[in-house]
């Protein structure tokens, strides 16, 4: 009995050592190929995010106050191989204060980087300041874009809690306190502070928009309408530089700011904001697919999830009339 146990516990180590070198070998393997194959290959290596290169980053969707976004652009502002952005912007608007932020984000990397930005479907209000930090401004011809100013929206529903039987009741510690409200009409005095807030932020905007466009107080008469324009129309009103894409993006930062004619462009995203995390996620896909694991399961593994809270405020919006 004694010689089966130690028959059977000897069996066991053996197979943790094979099991241990098995394993090793296929690290060691996986490491061998992926850092001969960079060293044979500049565009592997430049996918790394170890090479100079143009990043490529996206905003799309409701702007709010995106911290990972924002921590993007800081890291791309101080990486030394990012020798330009090209920012595709395809957004109906968002927070007047989000974009606020994402504006001086963006302006901070402006200054350190040459920064174009690429309008794609709709490019309006927040969306469109965000444009406006770039350095050149390129948009389809029939771009949605413009909607220069802010909103301020709420549901007054004291009619409909009449017709419930339903009174609202409060007590307010001033007359202005808390206005406007869903259960009460505005007063004269509440809807012109209302007025007040929305034509502030209206000035600011616009003030920007003036500052980056250079443009002049006639010119800035159809922009302070909040109307919207096509690609076209942007262009004639000088509110964008140029109709076309990324490609004519890459062009304009070869030939205006020296971006070098071989140079690769490389998508980044919020959550690969450091060149570790690029290696790292790099790393990780290749080794994934040599052992056959669909890149779906990793883009699962690896992808964002981002959450979208919208707070109440103002906010630099544009959409279709639903009436």
């Amino acid at each position: 009995m004694t010689l089966e146990a130690d028959s059977l516990a000897e069996r066991r180590r053996l197979k943790r050592r094979v099991r241990f070198w098995r394993i090793g070998a296929i690290l060691l393997a996986v490491t061998a190929i992926i850092f001969g194959f960079a060293t044979y290959n500049r565009d592997f290596v430049a996918q790394l995010g170890i090479n100079p290169h143009v990043a490529r980053i996206s905003i799309e969707g409701f702007i709010g106050d995106d911290k990972q976004q924002l921590n993007l652009l800081s890291s791309l502002a101080e990486n030394e191989n990012v020798t330009g952005v090209i920012v595709h912007i395809n957004s109906p608007g968002g927070t007047t204060a989000g974009a606020e932020a994402l504006y001086a984000e963006l302006r901070k990397l402006d200054e350190k980087k040459p920064v174009v930005a690429v309008f794609g479907t709709a490019a309006t209000s927040a969306a469109y300041l965000a444009g406006v930090a770039a350095d050149h401004i390129i948009a389809r011809g029939n771009t949605i874009t413009g909607s220069v100013g802010v909103i301020l929206q709420w549901a007054e529903v004291s009619e409909l809690l009449k017709s419930w039987g339903i009174n609202m009741r409060e007590v307010r510690s001033g007359d202005l306190k808390a206005v406007p409200s869903p259960f009460t009409p505005p007063d004269p005095a509440s809807q012109a502070l209302i007025q007040e807030l929305v034509r502030e932020s209206r000035e600011w905007f616009v003030g920007l928009v003036a500052e980056r466009r250079n443009l002049s107080p006639n010119e800035l008469v159809p922009v302070r309408t909040g109307k919207i324009y096509s690609g076209r129309q942007a262009l004639e009103a000088g509110l964008i530089d140029q109709i076309g894409g990324e490609d004519d993006a890459l062009a304009w930062l070869q030939a205006e700011r020296g971006v070098a004619e071989d140079i690769m462009i490389i998508e980044w995203k919020a959550d690969d904001s450091s060149e570790s995390s690029v290696l790292m996620k790099s790393v990780i896909r290749f080794a994934a697919s040599a052992f056959g694991i669909p890149a779906d399961r990793i883009a699962l593994l690896l992808g964002d999830s981002h959450s979208l809270n919208q707070l109440d405020g103002l906010v630099s919006l544009w959409h279709p009339s639903r009436h």
